[in-house]
Formats: structure tokens, C-alpha cells, sequence
């Protein structure tokens, strides 16, 4: 089974993910985790979105590989990759679909006010969920990059509401 974890910016979709790995047999692909450890650092000032995106695609190409694995294993993968337009999250679904592998999307819809009370103290405790700071630039960006779920993308999904 592959979960798709779907949230704006400050969702709760890492803090989500860890509690359903432990109620799955699950591994969490976690794109925040993956961009801080591989790429973060190479980072330039001039470096944009179009630096992280191809990025992403080359750790997604790598996480595809890995999902086949686990299938095989019978574990679960976890994707908590952001998953902001349903273009993304219609590639990993034709990508299982492809495989004949069962998809289900976990929408967390949390209101702009908790999501982004919530990015300032993940900003300054910097705890368990930090991989880097969210600016309200970055923040402000996300509102206008992501797209919410339709209802039939949602048709046999699970919703998480405040």
C-alpha cells in the first residue's frame, strides 16, 4: 500500500506520517528530510524552485525504486513528499496503478491560521519535525502552490480535519 500524505505547509503531514507508521507496517519517504540531506547544502542564494523541482525528480525516481522493494516485502510506503498539485499526486498514483499496487490518500485539512501558527514554533523549537526554517515568504508561496483535493480525488480517501 502506498499512502499519500497530502497537506499545505504546516499540516502536520510528517507529524501525521510518523503515526501511521506505527499503526502500518510503513517506511516514511519524507522529501523535507531528503532535501535537507542531500541538497540543502549544495544550495546556492540563486538557486529557485526550478533547482529544488529537479531535484525532487531525481529523489522521486530513487523513492520509486524503493516503493517496488517494499511492495515486495509487504511494507507499506509512506510518501510524505508535499504532494502540493495533483499532477504529483497523479504520478505516483499512475506509477502504482502501473505496478498493481493499492494507493490511498490522507488529505489534512487544517486551516491557514493553525498551519501557520504552526510553522513558527516548528521554526522556533526547531524539534522532532525541523528540517529547516519556513519563512512567511515561503510560507505565502505554498497558499498559492498547492492545490486541494477534490472531492473525487477523495472519493475513497481519508480526511483529517482541526
Amino acid at each position: 500500500m502506498i499512502h499519500l500524505i497530502v497537506g499545505n505547509t504546516g499540516s502536520g503531514k510528517t507529524t501525521y506520517s510518523n503515526s501511521l507508521k506505527t499503526k502500518n507496517n510503513g517506511i516514511i519517504f519524507s522529501i523535507d528530510t531528503w532535501n535537507n540531506t542531500l541538497f540543502l547544502a549544495d544550495k546556492k542564494e540563486t538557486d529557485g524552485l526550478n533547482w529544488f523541482l529537479e531535484r525532487i525528480e531525481r529523489a522521486e525516481k530513487m523513492i520509486c525504486n524503493l516503493i517496488e522493494q517494499l511492495e515486495a516485502s509487504g511494507v507499506d510506503s509512506i510518501l510524505d513528499l508535499g504532494l502540493s498539485k495533483l499532477a504529483h499526486r497523479e504520478k505516483f498514483r499512475t506509477f502504482a496503478t502501473s505496478k498493481g499496487f493499492k494507493t490511498t490518500t490522507h488529505f489534512l485539512d487544517i486551516s491557514k491560521e493553525i498551519r501557520l501558527q504552526r510553522v513558527f514554533q516548528r521554526n522556533t523549537e526547531k524539534g522532532e519535525t525541523f528540517e529547516f526554517e519556513v519563512s512567511q515568504e515561503n510560507f505565502d508561496f505554498m497558499e498559492t502552490w498547492f492545490e486541494k483535493p477534490s472531492e473525487l480525488e477523495m472519493k475513497s480517501g481519508i480526511l483529517i480535519t482541526e
